[in-house]
């Protein structure tokens, strides 16, 4: 049995009665919690690792509940644009000139990324490669969701990606049969709907249908701009959320992401079906889609996440940056300084985000039993300090700068800043060369915003 004691943290547990330990102290035991609080030392074995963690803060791993693994390369090749030009001119184009090795060293940059911020789970809404995504989680070891982004409708798709419906079921078995639990059980295999721009009610009734059966989740793009209602309503009678309910597709496996454009009616209709919902607040106000009603779905009792979506929309995989803004422009719609609170933002990042993986049993919280997933702060930096209000000040001051170590099923995946799953600097020259070359193939030219001068 492999044990770590970590001793001396101010441990903030999430659990149900969202109990601190100050000067608390966690034991795992291989992949689980064994004790947590006050640890009996009899309970230690003599060959534990120990690791003081005093003056610093423990928590929950943090639960990333919407990212793209394989638009990771494509970061600053979209910016200040729509968002049909920055899907259907940008990214689109972009991810269309992968191969299973660009794939493979986006999806590894990604959990690099993510490792650093915080993440310890996170639900992936689909790309084409998604064995490359599996490899890249089995490598560095995170716990994730990953789906196939299935299409088989739309403008603008590029060639290679128009598939029948049934092409795109089959696909979605093959996968959750090849690869669901594997990874000592840290991957789980969602069915995705990438939108309804893209989605036949054939495909959406079916896909439903396989999820319900293999008792997994739906990762959905829903109500994401307002021309997406608009052209529901003038192509299939009702709004998108009508729609999906006149279907039969609502229901608590759904994961629903960006949600702007949603009515009081289809908000009741989401605590009814007890529909998920991933808010992501970079994205949402950097593509310019608008403001989803975070706080009326709260007060709902709604399950409601947070997610970074990818590195071409936010441009950061920082969970940390997503809890200060998720409060800040919820605050500022509203008017209402009471607003979404600091300890409600940190509940959205761990807790809620299990309940939307469909893993509450399992992780969000540190609790004897569940999985030994968990990161270390260090506040000990000019940016969150003093610490009057640690609650608030991990949610308004610290930045992933703070995150000093990473823990997913028991292991170590960074510890104080190094990432000990892969060679960090390797994957940054890999990105580099990687990058231009897929975008010079996907023929993405960017014109220079200054005048660049050119020494020789």
């Amino acid at each position: 049995m492999k044990q770590i004691l970590i001793k001396n943290a101010y441990v903030v547990s999430m659990n149900s009665e969202r109990q601190i330990f100050n000067n608390g102290s966690i034991l795992i035991e291989n992949n689980l919690i064994k004790s947590i609080g006050k640890v009996d030392p009899s309970l230690v074995n003599e060959d534990a690792e120990i690791y003081d963690a005093g003056g610093k803060i423990v928590l929950p791993g943090f639960v990333n509940t919407h990212v793209h693994l394989s638009q990771q390369l494509g970061r600053g090749i979209a910016d200040d644009v729509d968002l049909l030009t920055w899907l259907r001119e940008r990214v689109w184009p972009y991810e269309s000139s992968f191969d299973y090795e660009d794939s493979l060293i986006s999806s590894t940059a990604c959990c690099v990324e993510l490792i650093k911020s915080g993440v310890t789970t996170f639900l992936e809404s689909g790309g084409q490669y998604v064995d490359a995504m599996v490899e890249a989680v089995q490598n560095t070891g995170l716990r994730a969701c990953l789906s196939k982004s299935v299409m088989d409708e739309g403008e603008g798709l590029p060639n290679q990606w128009i598939k029948t419906t049934q092409e795109e079921l089959d696909s979605q078995i093959n996968l959750f049969n090849n690869h669901n639990d594997t990874a000592e059980g840290r991957i789980k295999i969602w069915f995705a709907l990438r939108t309804i721009f893209n989605n036949s009610d054939d495909l959406i009734i079916k896909t439903k249908m396989l999820a319900d059966k293999y008792n997994t989740g739906i990762h959905m793009h829903i109500a994401e701009i307002a021309a997406e209602n608009e052209y529901v309503k003038s192509s299939r009678g009702n709004s998108t959320v009508e729609q999906l309910h006149r279907l039969g597709a609502l229901g608590p496996n759904l994961l629903a992401v960006h949600t702007v454009w949603l009515t009081d009616r289809e908000i009741d209709l989401f605590k009814l079906y007890d529909v998920k919902v991933s808010h992501n607040p970079a994205a949402a106000m950097k593509v310019v889609l608008g403001f989803a009603r975070i706080p009326e779905m709260l007060e709902k009792g709604i399950p409601v996440s947070i997610g970074t979506d990818g590195a071409p929309s936010n441009n950061r995989m920082d969970m940390m940056r997503e809890m200060y803004l998720t409060s800040l422009i919820h605050k500022g719609r509203t008017l209402n300084p009471h607003c979404v609170p600091a300890e409600q933002v940190l509940e959205m990042a761990t807790i809620n985000g299990a309940k939307c993986a469909l893993l509450d049993k399992e992780i969000g919280s540190l609790e004897v039993g569940k999985k030994a997933d968990l990161i270390i702060l260090n506040p000990n930096t000019i940016h969150s300090l003093p610490m009057h209000d640690p609650i608030a000040n991990i949610v308004y001051t610290m930045s992933s700068e703070n995150v000093e170590s990473t823990i997913c099923n028991g292991k170590w995946l960074m510890k104080e800043r190094n990432v000990l799953v892969i060679n960090e600097n390797e994957i940054l020259e890999k990105v580099k060369l990687q990058a231009e070359k897929i975008r010079k193939k996907a023929n993405i030219n960017l014109p220079s915003r200054f005048p660049v001068v050119d020494i020789i």
